[in-house]
């Protein structure tokens, strides 16, 4: 299969729905602008489809908006060097979203502008012998862009100045946004049908649209739908609209067609399927891997390919680049070992900046809550879901770095050597009886830890119980870390990741057949929502390596991962289960919303302070209202807008004006 390289620049139609704030994202970055004259040859149309592609690079990756999706959630808080991008997210009373402040702004311009294309596309492929399947594409993309949209904001406009879904070739600053049972039903649902009979079972080029991922966002819609139309906790929409469905059908139906959907993909997967093991699905070089249905991609064999620089110490923004990562980051680079056998004497940098995939860059914005550890992933020992998901222990890399010391000593004045952990997160707190911590970021007299971690007696590493994660030392997102080949000393651990971001997964598909299932959808036989999760239960108990000790495991624990599978499966277990796969991929905000629990799992959380030595669990409490379950329209889409200040209040969702 041919690997196709995408341009870094979002190739975009001549378009303007937004102004001064979307004209910003696009004006820092060289792009390629299509005429529309452009869409009438093909190579103009061909590529338009790259560029549905490229365009990815621009929201997945993006850590502003990667921040909208977890922060605020029960995956994620603010953490110590977090700012107002963050904070604001949170609703704890930190900070207040805005349609100044919501960095959802990042979606609205790069999907409208991706929509304009692909309609461009549509509209004259046909026309210069562009085969259906090329064309499904586009469809794919279009909906895939509208299904984000809608999620995010409620009701958005299908006229983008030329008429409902049309490619618009002149600057409009007019916008009327139609109902959410609209949207679906006029753009997302036509367009994904379309793309599920045409597109192929094999993708043309590798990470290309298949009859199996289009199938996975067609039943994603429909369980989506469904959910809004039956609106269990009253939460309101906009705009305004009866929560009837034009074509007659019930939010049971659309269960129906969810899991129905969702099983065909399951039964036809094409060249998809389940890895082996969670450790492989995620493990850096293994990235698309026959598991992967979509992804934004990258890579570090082309700086021009990649969409970003792969050298050098670089911001976090900009060429579509892929850096949210840094953000769940923290600065492990402050932890220190002393050179003396007494604990004294130059206090050293024994793990070092690293381009690893369990180290990385540090920004430490974003910090999980306490819960995380104890309830999500309260089972550590046969699952391998949370060794295969979070950087653990921290071990020593200073020769890397130039320092020239064989040994230098930590924990109880105990020798390591390059390789030791040097800093270790305990799975249970029951393992941290006796341990004793910092009041600051030192011990008394001592030049080593520097982060407040604590001792245990005959430990040589520095240790830190579930309870005593704070908003300034945590676990970071190992499954997500950098990886490069071929890397000399610490590598480039400053440059963004070159790895791809993965945005859909088949494992998908088995959890979108079982909430269906759990909301009543008739289901057939060996495929229960609980014989739906159990195959996901049953993978995650397959070990072939530890990330904690750095060393090859080999376990089967499948079988007592479903026997502990409860009898029925609830919502709540789904979410959970949700989490344990997909944990700080950019998916919680988006399922907490759709199932209209967010209140009822991340209304509150509890974590330490953001300061070394803080290991007393605090508890905050989120303000979520019925009006957050919407984002605010951007402020730089109604600035650019020719209405009057009355139109555009109505044009915002409620609550944001």
């Amino acid at each position: 299969m041919k690997h196709i390289q995408i341009k870094s620049a979002i190739v975009s139609a001549l378009f303007i729905l937004l102004a001064p704030g979307c004209n910003k994202i696009l004006d820092e970055q060289p792009r390629s602008i299509y005429e529309p004259g452009f869409f009438k040859t093909e190579k103009g149309v061909l590529g338009g489809i790259t560029s549905q592609y490229a365009h990815l690079r621009f929201i997945f990756g993006q850590p502003y908006y990667y921040n909208t999706l977890e922060t605020g959630t029960d995956e994620y808080t603010w953490a110590q060097s977090a700012d107002a991008n963050f904070k604001d997210m949170d609703l704890t009373g930190v900070g207040n979203i805005t349609a100044a402040s919501s960095r959802s702004d990042a979606l609205w311009g790069t999907a409208f502008s991706n929509i304009n294309t692909a309609s461009g596309i549509i509209e004259n492929a046909s026309a210069v012998g562009i085969s259906a399947p090329l064309i499904a594409e586009a469809r794919f993309f279009r909906a895939f862009d509208y299904f984000l949209l809608v999620q995010t904001f409620g009701g958005v406009p299908l006229d983008l100045g030329a008429g409902e879904l049309k490619f618009n070739t002149a600057p409009s600053r007019k916008s009327v946004r139609n109902t959410v049972p609209e949207v679906y039903t006029k753009g997302i649902f036509p367009d994904l049908l379309t793309a599920v009979n045409d597109l192929p079972v094999t993708g043309r080029v590798t990470g290309g649209a298949t009859k199996t991922l289009a199938r996975l966002y067609l039943a994603k819609a429909y369980l989506t739908y469904a959910w809004w139309l039956q609106n269990p906790n009253n939460i309101p929409t906009y705009p305004a609209s009866p929560r009837t469905d034009p074509d007659g059908h019930d939010a049971q139906w659309y269960f129906q067609k969810a899991y129905d959907i969702a099983v065909q993909g399951i039964d036809n997967p094409g060249p998809f399927g389940l890895e082996n093991t969670f450790y492989d699905v995620h493990v850096g070089g293994n990235d698309r891997n026959k598991e992967m249905l979509l992804y934004a991609d990258h890579t570090q064999e082309s700086e021009f390919y990649n969409g970003s620089p792969l050298t050098g110490f670089q911001s976090e923004l900009g060429g579509g680049r892929n850096s949210c990562v840094w953000m769940v980051t923290w600065n492990y680079t402050v932890i220190r070992s002393a050179a003396n056998s007494n604990g004294t004497g130059a206090a050293i940098s024994s793990v070092q900046r690293e381009a690893a995939q369990g180290l990385g860059r540090p920004y430490t914005r974003m910090a999980p809550p306490i819960e995380v550890f104890t309830n999500t992933f309260a089972e550590k020992t046969l699952d391998s879901r949370y060794d295969g998901t979070f950087s653990t222990v921290y071990r020593g890399n200073w020769p890397k770095g130039g320092t020239t010391n064989t040994t230098l000593y930590n924990a109880n004045d105990l020798p390591v050597v390059p390789g030791d952990a040097v800093l270790s997160f305990l799975e249970y707190d029951s393992q941290g009886a006796g341990i004793t911590y910092s009041t600051g970021a030192n011990f008394p007299g001592k030049s080593y830890s520097n982060v407040g971690a604590g001792v245990l007696p005959g430990r040589a590493d520095f240790v830190i119980a579930p309870s005593g994660i704070s908003r300034i030392v945590f676990p970071g997102l190992w499954k997500m870390g950098v990886y490069r080949t071929g890397s000399v000393g610490l590598g480039e651990p400053n440059a963004p990741s070159t790895r791809p971001f993965k945005i859909a997964k088949f494992s998908e598909l088995y959890l979108v057949a079982a909430e269906a299932a759990v909301k009543g959808a008739t289901t057939v036989a060996g495929k229960s929502a609980r014989d739906l999760v159990n195959v996901l239960r049953a993978r995650a108990g397959k070990w072939r390596f530890s990330n904690k000790n750095n060393a090859a495991f080999v376990a089967d624990n499948s079988a007592a991962m479903i026997a502990a599978t409860p009898a029925t499966i609830d919502i709540n277990y789904i979410l959970a289960e949700r989490s344990r796969e997909y944990f700080g991929e950019g998916h919680r905000w988006f399922d907490l919303v759709r199932t209209q629990k967010w209140n009822e799992l991340a209304g509150s959380y509890s974590i330490c302070a953001a300061t070394y030595g803080a290991h007393t669990p605090q508890t905050f409490t989120r303000t979520i209202q019925p009006f957050h379950y919407i984002r605010p329209i951007p402020q730089g889409q109604l600035d650019g807008m020719e209405m009057t200040p009355e139109e555009k209040a109505a044009y915002q969702n409620p609550n944001y004006q």
